[in-house]
């Protein structure tokens, strides 16, 4: 899979290479396209055949031999017809295998690079749009629009007025339909816009259906609701509006169009310039003629709609390119060293950790403590590779971690994020990341490091307890217990806790620095971010952070005293300061 991601970077598009590898199907359909445009002079034909043939000789026998060979001609038409739909829904189901996976790592990466909700689960509803269209009639059109020339020729062998009748009426379509796409172009985009919006707002609330009921925000996200889902409506209405007037001048001159080809055939048939079979053979023939376009009409929304999400799968694939394979490394057992970093947000480029460097061997234990946006979060989640480095080197064992493909690197990585996220499935499930070969020891032992065991052997079905999503069926603590337990999953050597006793009670921080200790004990190494001393109890170092930099770090005693003394040595009297000046900066904050 890594190595075709890795051809189509370097052929083209990847979204061209998964259209590209669908080929010999797009061949085969247009094959059984020409086929059945050929079959769809058959009505023409048979017309002809009946009104110079059949009536004037008036023979019964020639009459069933042309309706048998007519009836076999549908039917082999029909026939062909339905293996080429089923021909595309495989074209459009294969083209969504291909980038399905792709499009998941893009979503899952999105995020990480500052992109809001709403941005980040577009391409997902791009791939179905694309989807949708291929697996539709609309790709019929553009096979069978190639054909289109038979048929007029076929009504300039009747008459020449008659071909270019039909003619001036195919090109006022095309133009209708060419006036059609440049209109509806922009507020196509806005109607897409908003609706993603629309959901990702409607998303976040159900999410937090607890905050928003609890805190009595149901009106007010509610108004805010209404003001998107207007928009998205008068988006609707626009992109409608820009379209209705045309498309029902376009129904209409359809139907004069019809009407008239019959018109001026009577004409000619009174004239003597051509026979009544003429004059309904010439009215099937431009039909037939016209039909491409009048699907390519129908089915204008989602060509739009398809192209417009290509474009936008193709950008973001480039500016988002799949990671390229990487050799694979050894286990890192020795040690973590951070030289010089800068850490900003996501999508930004201000550092909120800045100039930070340690160095930590293994079997140490590190406790990060500081004020409230002091870093502390930011380079944690630096330390595990999931926020980006604007400049410096995280490096496990000597190797950068860009140097990891994410899942390897995750492997030898624990990591409690201050605010859990479970997934809906068991608990065992979740303990051991999703992995579908995990064994049952290697889970029940990350629990009891843990402490969770018990805890787990407690609930209705033990490990098989379905937690919902989120873990909604857990309490605050449970949930803390079982993340606890999911980044020890493995025996990981870095194990990174953000506020891993924020729920906890005194059980549950005497577990937490037994789980401490027994990292250190196997020659891990964990990083501990905490507001409470009782989560330092096992660790021997301790880094005091300030605003976005390590102030002090050193043997855990050792600064927690500094800090203890700095903050119960009284304060200087501040001298007499001139009128309008501002005040002197604070002492150090109390940690805990």
């Amino acid at each position: 899979m890594k190595q075709a991601t890795r051809r189509s970077r370097d052929d083209g598009s990847e979204v061209y290479n998964a259209l590209k590898a669908s080929s010999p199907a797009f061949i085969g359909v247009a094959v059984f396209s020409a086929v059945v445009n050929i079959l769809a002079l058959t009505g023409s034909i048979y017309m002809l055949q009946l009104y110079d043939r059949v009536l004037s000789s008036r023979s019964i026998s020639t009459l069933v031999g042309l309706s048998l060979i007519v009836l076999a001609a549908y039917l082999l038409q029909g026939g062909l017809d339905t293996i080429r739909g089923k021909m595309l829904a495989r074209i459009g189901a294969r083209f969504d295998e291909l980038l399905s996976r792709r499009i998941f790592d893009l979503v899952a990466a999105m995020p990480l690079k500052g992109a809001r909700q709403a941005e980040s689960l577009q391409p997902i509803r791009d791939l179905d749009q694309i989807r949708g269209f291929l697996s539709s009639l609309g790709p019929t059109a553009l096979f069978d629009m190639p054909f289109m020339p038979i048929f007029f020729i076929g009504c300039f062998i009747i008459h020449p007025w008659l071909g270019w009748m039909s003619v001036v009426g195919g090109i006022v379509i095309i133009a209708l339909t060419l006036y059609t796409d440049a209109k509806s172009k922009g507020p196509s985009y806005e109607l897409t816009k908003s609706a993603a919006e629309r959901h990702a707002m409607a998303e976040t609330s159900r999410r937090n259906a607890e905050v928003v009921r609890a805190l009595g925000m149901v009106e007010f996200l509610g108004r805010r609701y209404e003001e998107v889902h207007t928009k998205h409506v008068d988006d609707g209405l626009r992109a409608s509006e820009s379209t209705s007037g045309i498309s029902a001048f376009a129904k209409v001159f359809r139907m004069i169009l019809q009407s008239g080809i019959l018109g001026l055939a009577a004409y000619l048939v009174i004239k003597g310039e051509v026979s009544g079979g003429s004059m309904i053979a010439a009215s099937i023939m431009m039909s037939r003629a016209l039909a491409p376009i009048e699907i390519a009409v129908a089915h204008w929304k989602g060509f739009t709609a398809a192209r417009q999400g290509y474009r936008r799968l193709e950008h973001i694939l480039s500016v988002v390119p799949a990671q390229e394979e990487l050799m694979p490394l050894p286990a890192p057992k020795g040690q973590v060293v951070a030289e010089d970093i800068y850490v900003g947000a996501p999508g930004t480029n201000t550092p909120i950790v800045q100039a930070a460097s340690f160095q930590l061997r293994a079997g140490q234990g590190l406790g990060l403590i500081g004020p409230s946006a002091s870093g502390k979060s930011t380079l944690a989640r630096a330390l595990v590779g999931v926020w980006p480095m604007l400049r410096g080197d995280i490096r496990l064992d000597g190797a950068a971690i860009e140097q990891w493909e994410s899942d390897q690197l995750g492997r030898h990585i624990g990591y409690l994020p201050q605010d859990v996220e479970l997934f809906d499935g068991t608990v065992a499930e979740n303990i051991a990341r999703f992995q579908p070969d995990a064994s049952p020891e290697a889970v029940i032992a990350a629990a009891k490091t843990a402490g969770a065991h018990d805890l787990i052997l407690g609930l209705p079905e033990g490990y098989n307890t379905r937690i919902g999503e989120g873990g909604t069926s857990l309490s605050g603590g449970q949930r803390q217990r079982v993340a606890l337990a999911r980044a020890l999953y493995g025996d990981p050597f870095l194990v990174v806790l953000d506020e891993p006793n924020a729920s906890l009670d005194g059980a549950g921080d005497e577990a937490l620095n037994e789980a401490i200790l027994s990292v250190r004990k196997r020659g891990g190494i964990v990083v501990v971010i905490t507001h409470r001393p009782a989560a330092l109890g096992n660790v021997d170092l301790v880094a005091i952070m300030e605003e976005g930099r390590i102030k002090a770090m050193g043997p855990r005693d050792e600064v927690l005293q500094a800090v203890m003394k700095r903050n119960t040595t009284p304060a200087p009297a501040p001298a007499r300061a001139a009128p309008g000046a501002a005040p002197q900066a604070a002492s150090l904050r109390e940690v805990g």
